[in-house]
């Protein structure tokens, strides 16, 4: 019995000591804690004011009308506060947009149509669910008709520049049928046709008069919003510095006319390896080129020095 008693004892003894412990560890003096300040007054969010005069294309935003001002200010506001995706479309923008401007230029298309690449495929060679590819998201039967090869050896859909001109012709066959730019963009998504019985449908002529599904009722707002966003980086609270941004890299083009066995032997011909010519030449779909035809085909080589290891 004497035994239990002493062994109860010593129970309350520890408990009291716990207790005298935790009230220790939960009560710690002023002094030697620091206050957590509540996140909201480190992070705030602020309403946008719509700019008054938004053009796309030289063609006017009729802002005036409450719906186009609702639906303007979301797409402002939907990609203003998704800064890691922000931050990529300025730093992708500075790598690609040298490529795709002059191209651009070379149609008479309108220089704004460099975002609707950015919307399409956020500057990458993106692979939709429906088959489309590559920066300007062409599906198969588009890029054959208009010349790009579409195999499993080579996709020139995710040949930039040839892409570009593909969707340049696009967009001048749009504009020509539909009258406006701004139609002829909402088309790179909706479809000639398609655009074109909506508007017939609906008895109307514009795109802002029409009714549409969700993908192409926002396209050209999209547009338009990373046009503004991109071209006032400070308004919209994006702070980088030119090196922050991606490089442009300067290439030669070095023509092939045969078959290549192994393109990791081929690059290193040039001082670079597979990984490297494949970053500069996604087309080639395969580690060998086929060429049966003996096609002319250009492969970028990136100049010297942009690779070098230290």
């Amino acid at each position: 019995m004497t035994l239990i008693k002493n062994a109860l004892a010593a129970i309350g003894l520890l408990c009291l000591s716990g207790l005298f412990i935790f009230a220790v560890q939960k009560a710690p003096s002023d002094a030697s804690v620091k206050k957590e300040q509540p996140l909201v007054n480190d992070y705030n969010v602020y309403a946008l004011t719509v700019p008054e005069n938004l053009d796309f294309a030289g063609e006017a935003m009729p802002l005036q009308n409450p719906d186009i001002l609702e639906r303007m200010d979301r797409e402002l506001l939907v990609n203003t506060y998704w800064q890691s995706n922000g931050l990529l479309m300025f730093k992708r923008s500075k790598k690609y947009f040298p490529i795709i401007e002059p191209i651009l230029e070379e149609y008479d298309i309108p220089n704004d149509f460099k975002y609707l690449a950015v919307i399409e495929s956020g500057l990458t060679n993106a692979v939709s669910p429906a088959g489309a590819r590559g920066v300007w998201q062409i599906m198969k039967t588009t890029g054959r008709e208009n010349g790009l090869e579409v195999n499993t050896n080579v996709d020139e859909r995710y040949h930039l520049e040839k892409a570009t001109r593909v969707a340049c012709k696009y967009l001048l066959k749009a504009k020509e049928r539909l009258g406006s730019w701004t139609l002829a963009a909402a088309a790179y998504n909706g479809g000639n046709a398609g655009i074109s019985r909506r508007l017939k449908q609906q008895d109307v002529s514009d795109y802002y008069d029409l009714l549409l599904g969700e993908e192409t009722g926002r396209y050209v707002f999209r547009i338009v919003a990373l046009k503004e966003i991109l071209s006032n980086p400070s308004k919209y609270g994006f702070n980088f510095q030119e090196k922050d941004l991606y490089t442009y890299i300067p290439t030669i083009k070095v023509a092939v006319d045969t078959a290549v066995t192994d393109f990791s032997k081929f690059a290193q011909k040039f001082g670079i390896n597979y990984k490297i010519l494949k970053i500069h030449n996604p087309w080639l779909r395969e580690k060998h080129l086929n060429n049966k035809s003996r096609k002319q085909y250009y492969i970028d080589i990136p100049k010297e020095g942009y690779y070098s290891k230290p």
